[in-house]
């Protein structure tokens, strides 16, 4: 709801003293509601409502979802290894889409010599993976796919896969997942 006070606030052009002014209330209150602290009375809530010129429930309900999400380069969350083994962990991961989302899009450096070979992954969707840059060896199920620069792949993640990098350079894979798999 914090958000929502703040995102409306900002709207309207109010600085958090005019809003708690206008809402009879302290800025203190105000910018601690904002940032997420603190616990505002039902009254409180009505006070910031009707100065917003927004009905309670919209505040009690928070701000609804954006209809975009931006990830800068590098910023993305990185997830964690899909197992214990030391080999995994040598693969970074980063989540391009908002976690919680219906696809899940992430971008992974898979060093020279990397292999999962022995540890498939099986889990339920599709997954689709384009190399931007390197080699990547796809193994589904008992076929093996050789991949290059530019190349794409999908395939049902319910049979057995794995990956490896056959090459002399980190290679950076593009892979899309529905359902998610982390």
């Amino acid at each position: 709801m914090g958000t929502t006070v703040r995102a409306t606030r900002r709207v309207l052009g109010m600085t958090v003293e005019a809003l708690a002014s206008r809402a009879g209330v302290s800025t203190g209150a105000l910018s601690q509601l904002e940032r997420g602290q603190g616990n505002p009375s039902l009254q409180t809530l009505q006070r910031l409502a009707s100065a917003l010129s927004i009905p309670l429930v919209q505040l009690l309900q928070g701000a609804p979802e954006p209809e975009h999400f931006v990830v800068r380069a590098g910023h993305g969350p990185r997830l964690p290894a899909s197992s214990d083994d030391d080999r995994d962990s040598q693969v970074m991961r980063e989540l391009l889409t908002p976690s919680g989302g219906r696809l899940q899009v992430i971008r992974s450096e898979v060093p020279p010599g990397f292999s999962n070979e022995g540890r498939s992954y099986r889990h339920l969707g599709q997954e689709c993976v384009v190399v931007l840059s390197g080699r990547l060896r796809v193994c589904i199920g008992q076929e093996v796919v050789d991949l290059e620069r530019g190349d794409t792949v999908t395939y049902d993640c319910t049979v057995a896969h794995w990956w490896s990098n056959p090459g002399s350079e980190t290679t950076v894979v593009l892979g899309a997942v529905t359902p998610l798999a982390f």
